[in-house]
């Protein structure tokens, strides 16, 4: 059965004021706390959650805003299991963002495991990251029209190994199912391939040479004996649908190739290859290595007082960061939060990503690729000849000469310009220029691509460039706080659907640590805390007997708040929140 109190709803007495000094609950409010306590978690998917249970038959369920929130918390924290366990029975802190009695509450692990398991299954965090980081820029009043994107390498709870053992492990772990369901067939398989993977992961291998030929041979053999298990199972069903068997296959494939009949490791298996049977969705990246990414888009107006993350896009390691442009712009204009301006890294800024951007109405600021080795800075690019916007043709080169002819070729995007003799042989700005002497003369191809990349590259020496494109850098800070503080540098779990939970869950923490350190959601939890035991009271005192007169009614509703909550209103009143 559904248990659901609405944390909207206010009370007649708040359970805290017996345990809460005026300080203890001033701290409260200003923390974390209160954020998530008066802003937060009425944005708890409990209606998503509260179809997994009947609306009225059954064992009540653990009241499910709280559940929500204390899995948001978990990730937040960087806690493990039992940590969240710990918090959810007595920490007051945690009872009181949470809307919680303060009192001790039992919770098994495996009660908490459910909850988590159902907003895996659901696919939850990213819409709690959505909704939390659009009401709080909306109650912030953020300024969204600046922003700045990057990458972060994320680490997932998984080992780390080379070629020779992710081989080896795949091949312990297939024949340690076989040895326990069908042990006949176990020992049927040659001795020395038995011993050869029967100890330990960290063991395997121990006997060794570390020598590169050692190393080799070594490699070779782990490599035909896979592909020997593989040939040897492949008929046996019960075995081949094993996803052991399986993981050891496509390890095979992606490592090693067979040419009539015969084994060979390829040279670079590249990096969309799996890494681990324990994590088959973690990838490869060749400057920060195994695990997944996560692309961060932050805001960096100067005019707010705290920088929010707008969106985050999980990937494993493999994905580039130029193919994330459009799926993180497409996310931020679902959500409202589109900005005119994107600051993003070299990798991001291709001519391509340009132009979707601007398809969003948004311009993406960036180093153009390759502009520091291609073009000389004294050197004459096509965007200093005076070209037609429309047309794509010359109208005149830099030196100011017409051309014999000018012709776009509408189907390759191509322009071919030719000069007259008599402007380029004599021209002192020739060896600089793009135009080349040819066999039919004086010569310059140029696309639009190449006039806007000529374009930015101009744009990219100058002063006011440099100036805009300083706050980039401040990401990185972001980057190194989400992980610092959040733990998102390595992750408690693996497999891609719980790292990105992860991931979601504790960017959506970031904001709200980040909003909480704001003076004005300071001031807007002090309001709605103030305003819950107000309504409280007034809605308590109206309901006197009909009988009773209006006058005495509002008489009696009056006193009886004044004395009632008098502490109440002398720690607001010395916030300047006075009633």
């Amino acid at each position: 059965m559904q248990r659901i109190v609405d944390p909207q709803q206010s009370r007649m007495f708040d359970p805290f004021d017996p345990v809460l000094t005026d300080k203890t609950r001033a701290r409260l409010l200003d923390g974390w706390p209160g954020v998530v306590r008066h802003v937060v978690l009425e944005l708890m998917p409990v209606g998503t959650l509260g179809e997994h249970y009947s609306p009225d038959t059954g064992r009540p369920t653990k009241e499910l805003y709280s559940m929500a929130g204390l899995i948001l918390l978990m990730e937040c924290m960087d806690w493990t299991k039992q940590d969240a366990l710990d918090a959810y029975s007595y920490h007051m802190d945690v009872h009181y963002a949470l809307n919680m009695e303060p009192v001790t509450h039992d919770m098994s692990i495996r009660t908490l495991e459910r909850y988590i398991l159902i907003f895996e299954q659901d696919k939850l965090a990213r819409s709690v990251m959505n909704e939390v980081t659009v009401r709080l820029a909306e109650l912030l009043e953020i300024k969204i029209d600046k922003q700045r994107l990057d990458s972060t390498h994320v680490f997932s709870n998984m080992a780390s190994f080379g070629r020779t053992r992710l081989m080896g492990v795949a091949i312990k772990r297939f024949l340690t199912q076989v040895q326990r369901h069908d042990p006949s067939v176990y020992v049927g398989l040659p001795e020395s391939l038995r011993q050869r993977y029967s100890p330990s992961v960290h063991q395997m291998f121990a006997d060794a040479g570390k020598d590169k030929d050692s190393r080799h041979l070594l490699r070779q053999q782990v490599a035909e004996d896979m592909h020997v298990l593989i040939g040897r199972f492949a008929e046996m069903e019960k075995h081949r649908d094993r996803s052991s068997y399986k993981s050891m296959e496509q390890i095979f494939y992606e490592q090693c190739e067979v040419h009539e009949k015969k084994v060979t490791l390829k040279g670079k298996p590249g990096s969309d290859v799996m890494q681990n049977p324990s994590d088959p969705d973690a990838t490869y990246d060749g400057h920060k290595g195994q695990g997944y990414q996560v692309q961060i888009s932050e805001t960096c107006h100067p005019d707010n007082e705290v920088q929010l993350v707008t969106a985050a896009l999980a990937q494993t390691a493999a994905k580039s960061d130029a193919e994330a442009v459009e799926p993180v712009l497409e996310d931020l204009q679902k959500s409202g939060l589109l900005p005119q301006e994107m600051l993003v890294d070299t990798s991001y800024a291709s001519d391509e990503n340009v132009q979707t951007a601007k398809g969003f109405d948004v311009e993406l600021v960036g180093p153009v690729p390759g502009s520091n080795s291609q073009v000389a800075a004294d050197d004459l690019t096509i965007d200093d000849f005076n070209v037609g916007e429309t047309s794509g043709q010359v109208v005149c080169c830099p030196a100011g000469h017409q051309p014999v002819s000018s012709v776009h070729d509408p189907e390759t995007g191509k322009t071919r310009t030719t000069m007259p003799d008599s402007a380029c042989c004599g021209c002192e700005d020739f060896d600089q220029c793009p135009v080349e002497k040819k066999r039919n003369g004086y010569q310059v191809d140029h696309t639009a691509k190449q006039r806007r990349t000529a374009a930015r590259r101009h744009e990219e020496a100058t002063d006011v460039f440099r100036e805009r494109y300083r706050v980039r850098g401040g990401i990185e800070g972001t980057n190194s706080g989400l992980k610092r503080r959040t733990g998102l540098g390595r992750v408690r779990v693996r497999g891609g659907p719980r790292v990105f939970h992860a991931i979601y869950l504790k960017i959506t923490g970031w904001n709200i640590l980040r909003a909480s350190v704001c003076a004005k959601m300071r001031e807007i939890v002090r309001q709605r805390a103030y305003a819950a035991v107000f309504w409280a009271c007034f809605g308590a005192y109206t309901l006197q007997d009909t009988h009773q007169s209006r006058l005495g009614r509002f008489r009696s509703m009056f006193l009886a708040f004044r004395s009632s909550f008098n502490a109440s209103m002398e720690f607001f009143r010395s916030r300047e929140l006075g009633f």
